[in-house]
């Protein structure tokens, strides 16, 4: 079998919504309304590490705590509503990052109809917008520096898993029923799939790359 039909097979047997349940995009998948499955899945990619199965609990817990309408909640809450959220907490991101997080998203759809702005004003290519999506999400003024270990940047050389997940949740459109399509200004090829040691250990079985740094 030659490596674009092995590749084609992989892709067949994982892009398909059998997938969905078990994995954390199963959290947007339990909206309909756009800004509900974007916030749902900002929240859900961010805390995409660790066990999938605490990963999904955890995100319900919190889209549960906002009452089942992360927008509406996003714009809409009071101080009453906020003490709700003084308790939660997943592995590091604690009420701190969490209640930033709720003040950035409200200011931005405050005046955006969509997160797809706070990508896509920076530049063209990915790596532009996920540098200038992290300098947007940390302007505001008294922003937590401890935050920013859950927001990455290439500006750090990081490889921007998750980002670049949410990225392809919001912009693949195949008609698979996995990926949603949402984004229109970004095109799905200039995706990024980043390499970690377990991406760059299989692409160089597959002869993918021969470069050895994994960068």
């Amino acid at each position: 079998m030659n490596l674009k039909k092995f590749l084609d097979t992989k892709v067949e047997q994982y892009n398909q919504s059998s997938f969905i349940p078990s994995d954390p995009i199963s959290i947007p998948h339990i909206f309909t309304k756009k800004q509900d499955i974007e916030i749902a899945g900002f929240f859900a990619a961010t805390f995409a590490w660790g066990n999938r199965t605490i990963i999904i609990n955890k995100s319900k817990e919190l889209m549960q705590l906002m009452n089942m309408q992360p927008h509406q909640f996003i714009l809409h809450h009071t101080d009453n509503d906020l003490k709700k959220l003084l308790f939660f907490k997943y592995r590091t991101f604690n009420t701190t990052d969490l209640l930033y997080f709720i003040t950035f998203l409200k200011h931005h759809y405050s005046k955006h109809q969509s997160l797809e702005t706070a990508f896509t004003k920076w530049g063209s290519n990915i790596e532009q917008m996920l540098i200038g999506f992290h300098q947007y999400f940390f302007s505001l003024e008294d922003f937590p520096d401890r935050t920013k270990k859950h927001i990455a940047t290439p500006a750090k050389k990081s490889t921007c898993k998750r980002l670049n997940m949410f990225l392809r949740w919001m912009v693949r459109d195949d008609n698979k029923g996995v990926d949603f399509g949402l984004w229109k200004n970004i095109s799905p090829s200039k995706l990024v799939c980043p390499i970690d040691v377990h991406v760059s250990r299989v692409a160089r079985k597959l002869q993918l790359i021969q470069r050895k740094q994994t960068d």
